[in-house]
């Protein structure tokens, strides 16, 4: 009987010929109240389930990628990578103790801050100087904290930053730092900085229930997390677990149980998730930085919609020992901060791989990048694909990215070279030709359908694996917007997962041939700004397809490949909520990515907008917004 599926070509002979960009639309009713219960039970149910899991799949896409189609590739369970380059311009960090990368990475840091912008964030450098400079101690700090927190959830409505805090242990970490500058002896410059950790990330002495009632009956946190101890090794204090997503399962930061994280630009819109309160926290001035975690956009989403910046570091390059487990093949843990430097210490502080990591690409010693105001970018090529990157809901999301890369291109992208020219009596003279050596280069990504379909299934079928025999026993007290979710997961089977697998494969030649070209491929985080919140989803959730496959429209790729990404502010639209900028790195090269976003915020400190819900913990002068 002659084989009737479809055969993909050889990648080779894919990017030989005419590649067409294709991108399915997103199609499926928007639900709550009642009819998301009801579909709920449907999706549950043996008699419709099935039926209903086939028909949402082959409108979305999905089924015409896996059924019927002939991958001749072998599956890639985990990313691999070719041997790592040199990075320019940087410093390589051979040390394994958080104190000392810590150390490193701070004299990469700019010595001064310029204080003459309209608006900026406090950073760690302007806590750290309040507390050696005796301004304000750590305690004053934690209690006007407390206040400001308290203020928060009078407000109608609440911004519901957190699943949970306890004001007296947030207060004895305050005095153990307190006391340690009084003596003269602070740990490093995070000591006493408020860092807020995501609900998924264990963190003593909270449970970690992934802002969900359910998580605490199937699992116990017993110790701090393998980040979160490097960061308390290094002094940093821990407010409270950050409000998410409930288990992490959405791009909206949603949460029935909890309360629905509100974006400090505008209380009417979504943060974004599932790293919502993490975000939040730090987009409201009430932390310098945060810890998230993303296996779906779930630090870059929320970072581009409240204005900060977001890192989803390589695969392998920082653990995810001590959480929540989904989707463990491309999960990974990151910073979240107001600006570049803050990022790049909290970076350096949790960095590293642990000895229990299954990785199939070890990673390299990591580097830093000096962090100098009037650096130059130098010959660096940035790679477009045009079809894709301007596939946006917002035209003024492109062209404040494109406006952002030219600007770029004119302030960081010259180098001067001299010459040489004979005068009477032989002598010289210096001329300084300034040449640009910055370049957008377009480039071609075939198959991103097929990858959108290849994360999807390759994230569902790892988080119902970690639920395993679980989910029945707590299945009914899993919000409606979630059980939804898991039960179309439920449906994914062995071959679409291998399939997956195999594509995985594809996707990772494709982009190290585009590595090949380019040194930094750009697009847009998200392609539309914050989504408003229906007054109707607070109650029970929502689920709505079409705006969270919007939201993921260019996430996807760092997740299954496990490449390292940047998502920095390059400005507003006309309402005032933020737009971001991702960039997408080879592996290993969180440095070349920092040192492009520390270029960008330069670009844009001076325009840089105050959300409209800020707390001010540094001066007492200042009131409250």
């Amino acid at each position: 009987m002659a084989d009737k599926r479809k055969k993909m070509l050889p990648v080779e002979e894919v990017l030989q010929g005419s590649v067409v960009y294709t991108r399915s639309n997103l199609e499926g009713p928007r639900l709550t109240g009642f009819p998301l219960k009801l579909s709920v039970w449907l999706m549950e149910s043996r008699l419709f389930g099935g039926i209903l899991y086939k028909h949402l799949l082959k409108t979305n896409g999905v089924s015409k990628v896996f059924d019927g189609i002939d991958i001749p590739d072998g599956p890639m369970f985990l990313p691999e990578y070719p041997a790592p380059a040199e990075e320019p311009y940087t410093q390589t960090c051979e040390s394994d103790d958080p104190l000392l990368r810590v150390e490193q990475a701070w004299k990469c840091v700019p010595d001064h801050t310029n204080t003459d912008y309209a608006f900026r964030f406090w950073s760690i450098r302007d806590y750290a100087e309040a507390y050696r400079s005796k301004k304000l101690t750590p305690t004053q700090v934690a209690e006007r904290f407390i206040k400001a927190v308290d203020d928060s959830q009078r407000r109608n409505p609440p911004m519901a930053y957190f699943v949970s805090m306890d004001k007296q242990d947030l207060l004895k970490q305050a005095a153990a730092s307190t006391e340690r500058f009084a003596n003269g002896n602070p740990i490093s410059i995070l000591d006493g900085i408020f860092i807020a950790i995501k609900d998924d990330i264990d963190c003593l002495p909270y449970e970690t229930n992934g802002a969900s009632v359910w998580v605490k009956k199937i699992r116990k946190t017993k110790d701090d997390s393998v980040c979160v101890s490097r960061l308390r090794k290094c002094g940093a204090i821990f407010p409270g677990k950050a409000n998410m997503h409930e288990a992490g399962m959405g791009t909206t930061g949603n949460n029935p149980f909890f309360g629905t994280v509100r974006n400090p630009y505008d209380v009417k819109r979504y943060t974004g998730g599932s790293s919502s309160g993490s975000s939040a926290l730090v987009a409201s001035g009430l932390c310098p930085a945060a810890l998230g975690t993303d296996v779906g956009g779930s630090i870059r989403i929320p970072s581009s919609l409240c204005g900060i910046v977001g890192l989803k570091t390589t695969t392998g390059r920082t653990t995810c020992r001590g959480g929540l487990k989904g989707g463990w093949s491309m999960l990974c843990v990151g910073p979240i901060a107001a600006n570049i430097e803050d990022l790049m210490i909290v970076y350096a502080a949790v960095l590293g791989s642990h000895e229990s990591d299954v990785l199939y690409s070890k990673p390299p010693p990591p580097c830093f990048p000096l962090l100098e105001k009037n650096s130059i970018l130098g010959n660096l090529k940035f790679g477009k694909y045009s079809k894709w990157y301007y596939d946006v809901l917002d035209q003024e999301i492109t062209k404040a990215c494109d406006r952002t890369l030219d600007a770029l291109k004119s302030e960081f992208g010259t180098e001067a070279r001299t010459k040489e020219f004979p005068l009477r009596l032989s002598q010289l003279v210096l001329v300084y030709a300034q040449t640009s050596t910055l370049q957008t280069v377009e480039i071609v990504i075939p198959e991103l359908e097929e990858l959108r379909a290849a994360h999807l299934v390759t994230c569902g079928s790892e988080i119902m694996t970690s639920l395993n025999h679980d989910y029945n026993y707590v299945r009914k007290d899993i919000s409606y917007e979630v059980r939804g979710t898991l039960a179309i997961f439920k449906h994914f089977n062995a071959s679409y997962y291998i399939g997956s697998q195999c594509l995985r494969r594809r996707n990772m030649y494709y982009y190290m041939e585009a590595f090949k070209k380019v040194d930094i491929i750009v697009v847009p985080t998200t392609p539309c700004t914050a989504p408003v919140i229906p007054q109707d989803s607070l109650s029970i959730g929502e689920s709505d397809f079409v705006k969270a496959g919007t939201l993921m429209r260019f996430i996807a790729t760092g997740n299954l490949l496990g490449l390292p990404c940047l998502s920095v502010p390059v400005g507003y639209d006309d309402q005032g909520l933020p737009i971001g900028l991702q960039l997408i790195g080879r592996p290993w090269q969180e440095a070349t990515l920092l040192r492009v976003g520390f270029a960008i915020q330069e670009l844009h400190a001076a325009a840089r907008k105050a959300p409209k819900v800020i707390y001010d913990l540094l001066e007492p002068t200042i009131e409250m917004i």
